[in-house]
């Protein structure tokens, strides 16, 4: 196979000043793309700005003779999240990739967990995730072209305790995907999520002893296919880490149908409802709330008038 290259796009990467961002932000520039490196230097918090990676990413680009400016704006604010994408299209007058990776964590349970350290997470994560799509989405449309990731996480998809606003975000992040993906479609445009796994600031306080080897570099290449102009898939979750790639999707239980329902009806076949043999799996792109609902209707419809 060619080498797949990016001559000639631009990328807009978040969080790109350390971590995955700094991974995917090098191995783009290494294959031809310029990159908006953005970060804002903050802690792993988010409350205290301790550094400015962003021009050490693009120091290392340039001297690698590639193309990057830096970005020192905060991703939380909307104001924020459209100057990441302007400085763009000041440097080079387009944006053909956009990559929402920037993060930070705030520890606590529900009962415990602060409304300030709920919305620090979600500003960054999930609001910032819309705050880019928003600004970012006129210039692809016009364009007729543009590629998508967003950040999401296993704690989206399962949970974890003590980071609700984490795990929120990352959950909403995928229903930003599938809309982004739905409304780009005809414009050119995919999107889709990485659930990466990588040991980076995010897992300082964490045991991390008994992992294998998580370097970033294992996941980039993955964010690098998506966001490729060959690669055709999109409203999907790539699962990347530790050399394990793999998609992640909902599934449904085809479940029963009855005309009439009791709560002792519901009692008695719990157990193929939630386990029917039959499952249903519903890509959200191009049709799936439509397919979705389709195929519960036709059954209904059946059940109702059989031939």
């Amino acid at each position: 196979m060619d080498k797949l290259r990016f001559d000639g796009r631009v990328a807009v990467i978040t969080g790109a000043g350390r971590g995955l961002g700094r991974s995917y932000a090098l191995l783009l520039a290494s294959r031809g793309c310029k990159v908006v490196v953005n970060d804002n230097g903050s802690a792993s918090r988010g409350d205290e700005i301790v550094a400015n990676p962003a021009d050490q990413v693009v120091a290392e680009i340039i001297a690698a003779g590639g193309e990057a400016v830096s970005c020192a704006e905060s991703v939380a604010m909307p104001e924020g999240a459209a100057a990441i994408i302007q400085s763009a299209i000041d440097a080079w007058g387009r944006i053909d990739i956009l990559i929402h990776n920037a993060g930070n964590v705030r520890y606590g349970t529900i009962a415990e967990l602060s409304i300030e350290d709920f919305n620090a997470v979600t500003d960054v994560h999930f609001k910032g995730g819309f705050y880019l799509a928003k600004a970012a989405m006129p210039h692809m449309i016009a364009a007729k072209y543009g590629r998508v990731v967003l950040t999401s996480s296993c704690s989206g998809f399962y949970g974890s305790k003590t980071t609700v606003n984490y795990g929120m975000s990352k959950a909403g992040l995928m229903g930003l995907n599938n809309v982004i993906a739905l409304e780009g479609g005809e414009h050119g445009i995919r999107s889709n999520t990485i659930v990466p796994a990588a040991v980076t600031r995010m897992a300082d306080g964490l045991d991390t002893s008994a992992y294998p080897p998580l370097e970033p570099e294992l996941v980039a290449p993955m964010v690098a296919w998506l966001v490729h102009e060959s690669c055709p898939v999109s409203g999907e979750h790539f699962v990347a880490g530790g050399g394990r790639m793999g998609r992640a999707w909902t599934v449904e239980s085809k479940g029963l149908w009855q005309a009439e329902w009791s709560v002792e009806d519901i009692a008695a076949n719990i157990d193929t409802i939630r386990n029917s043999p039959e499952q249903w799996l519903f890509a959200p792109y191009p049709s799936g709330m439509s397919d979705h609902l389709g195929e519960t209707f036709k059954w209904a419809h059946r059940e109702r008038n059989p031939a």
